[in-house]
């Protein structure tokens, strides 16, 4: 164990976590004292975004069902108005990243506390982490206003994922967890809280690979999300969450695949310059070799290996790899515009990583 001092500083956010938890959001909401609630969802969840309004009441002032991924900046604006015509003194976003990443949206212009219920394994939820999308660049930026005050974790509500949905999200919770392993300013807590996601994640998509239904296993990928996101909320972020935000921004590609496709081969480049890391992950994926495990996983679990899969152009790598050095940003491996996109191409084809 690294025994060097160390800063730590918890989220301050309230969790609710378990099964049938969302039956709890009455009260939540009484506690924080708001009396008009805008409901937000993306058009696929208005259904649970209405069962919520059902439970709120006269406390629910409208649904807006508009998330997108990758936070456009226009959607942004559209659901601050309605917050703001509405009178809303409270947001709930129940959903993934996209609906989570709206909420936040809206908070960090008007304030409006947030109640997030995550029905998939993206992690947001636990961050002061947000993002917004304009003229086809993803910025992102860290702001304790955007920081859901309550999250209600209830496994429940993940438990009809198809595998399509619930196994990249919960590649995309342990790259969170990953990248935490080399961050220039984590510790020995959030090394621990690390591996324990990933080890949790891995296991629990083994067995919803099988068992989409498995309520044990639902409840362990929850769980696991808790770890992943609140780690990523500590630490600052590396090579790979730069790539994925700029694939992911510029050519609108699905947030969690992307995630799960970078994952080994952003791994990989950064290996010999985190070893410690890397024994951390092979420790908490129970092989030799941590990044060549994550893309093992990936074929195990039918995940796409290959950005070409999901609509990647092969003309976009130069340009990402222009994006990923045009800010400074922590890395334990010093960028170099000819490995990065070395790194891309491997990942465009779907190759195993190399270091």
């Amino acid at each position: 164990m690294n025994r060097d001092s160390f800063t730590y500083s918890g989220s301050p956010s309230r969790v609710v976590f378990g099964f049938g938890s969302v039956g709890r959001l009455t009260e939540e909401v009484d506690r924080l004292g708001v009396k008009k609630v805008l409901i937000l969802s993306t058009p696929n969840q208005v259904g649970d975004a209405e069962r919520l309004r059902e439970i709120l009441g006269s406390r629910a002032v409208g649904v807006y069902d508009g998330a997108v991924m990758h936070v456009p900046i226009e959607t942004a604006r559209e659901a601050r108005r309605m917050a703001a015509e509405l009178g809303a003194d409270c947001a709930i976003a129940i959903g993934g990243g996209s609906t989570i990443g709206l909420g936040k949206a809206i908070a960090l212009d008007s304030r409006l506390p947030i109640v997030a219920i995550p029905t998939t394994y993206a992690g947001s939820e636990m961050t002061p982490i947000y993002g917004l999308t304009e003229n086809g660049v993803k910025k992102t930026g860290r702001d304790f206003r955007v920081l859901p005050k309550v999250v209600l974790y209830d496994p429940d509500l993940s438990v009809g994922l198809p595998p399509a949905v619930s196994i990249p999200s919960g590649i995309n919770a342990i790259a969170h967890a990953a990248e935490a392993l080399y961050a220039f300013d984590g510790n020995s807590v959030t090394s621990l809280m690390a591996e324990e996601g990933i080890r949790a994640m891995a296991s629990a998509l083994d067995t919803l690979r099988d068992d989409p239904r498995s309520r044990t296993a639902h409840w362990d990928a929850m769980y696991a999300t808790w770890l992943c996101g609140s780690v990523l909320g500590q630490v600052s972020m590396g090579l790979h969450h730069k790539l994925c935000h700029t694939l992911g921004g510029s050519f609108d590609l699905p947030h969690a695949q992307t995630h799960a496709i970078m994952l080994p081969h952003t791994m990989a480049y950064n290996s010999e310059a985190a070893t410690e890391a890397m024994e951390g992950l092979s420790r908490a994926l129970g092989v030799g070799n941590g990044p060549q495990g994550l893309y093992d996983l990936l074929l195990r679990l039918g995940v796409p290996t290959a950005l070409r899969q999901i609509g990647m152009p092969a003309g976009g790598l130069d340009q990402v790899a222009e994006l990923a050095m045009s800010a400074p940003y922590p890395n334990p491996r010093p960028l170099k515009h000819e490995g990065i996109r070395a790194l891309l191409q491997r990942a465009f084809d779907g190759a195993p990583p190399v270091a």
